[in-house]
């Protein structure tokens, strides 16, 4: 066997030991929080050896950061849609199902978030602060000028984002509650599709978008 080739499998190993760890540690994170999550817990959770996962997180605090910023950066990914889109039909209505779709695939990742930023964000404000200030800034910018193109009702950006953040996400972050309301079964494939839906279909139409060449 070549170097190459076991650099490439070394590699893919790493990769799926580090998938199968970031998703135990969300898990952990999620249900216990940071005080009560251990490693032990996690490694638990992953079914490896504890000594295996401080090869790859040598701490806690490492760990839980790398959770909470995969979360983050998957979001940041999804908004990319905002950019290239001639118009709010176009790029809100593709936000809109992109977090929908991550809050079904990635609930324990933005319940850590949620919880990290409801105790004031001790791990990640440095996120806030800069990543997440400027990724909000350039949006809105984005937002104004499909205002200024009659695209839309002149609406707050800013609040606009927060309820498009907040009302994706009450998916992964309440699904608890969805689920009791919805006779204590995880949402089925086409309630998923119906929710999305509808809350791209509230949003675009509280806004006023106006479709540039497509119907929503």
């Amino acid at each position: 066997m070549s170097a190459p080739e076991r650099l490439t499998k070394r590699d893919a190993t790493r990769r799926e030991n580090e998938r199968v760890i970031l998703e135990a540690a969300e898990k952990v994170f999620a249900e216990a929080g940071f005080g009560g999550a251990t490693m032990q817990l996690i490694a638990d959770m992953a079914g490896l050896p504890k000594a295996n996962l401080h090869y790859y997180f040598p701490t806690k605090e490492e760990l839980y950061r790398k959770v909470v910023s995969r979360i983050f950066e998957i979001w940041l990914r999804a908004a990319a849609c905002f950019d290239a889109a001639p118009g709010p039909v176009e790029g809100i209505g593709a936000y809109v199902e992109a977090k929908m779709e991550i809050s079904r695939r990635h609930p324990h990742g933005s319940k850590v978030w949620a919880s990290e930023v409801m105790h004031g964000a001790p791990v990640i404000q440095d996120y806030l602060e800069t990543t997440l200030r400027d990724w909000t800034a350039g949006r809105a910018a984005v937002i104004r000028r499909w205002i200024a193109e009659g695209k839309m009702a002149p609406v707050d950006p800013h609040h606009l984002l927060y309820m498009l953040w907040a009302t994706t996400q009450h998916y992964a972050d309440f699904g608890h509650q969805i689920e009791t309301l919805n006779g204590g079964r995880p949402l089925s494939d086409r309630q998923w599709q119906a929710a999305t839906a509808s809350v791209k279909r509230i949003i675009l139409g509280g806004i006023g978008a106006v479709a540039t060449g497509t119907d929503l």
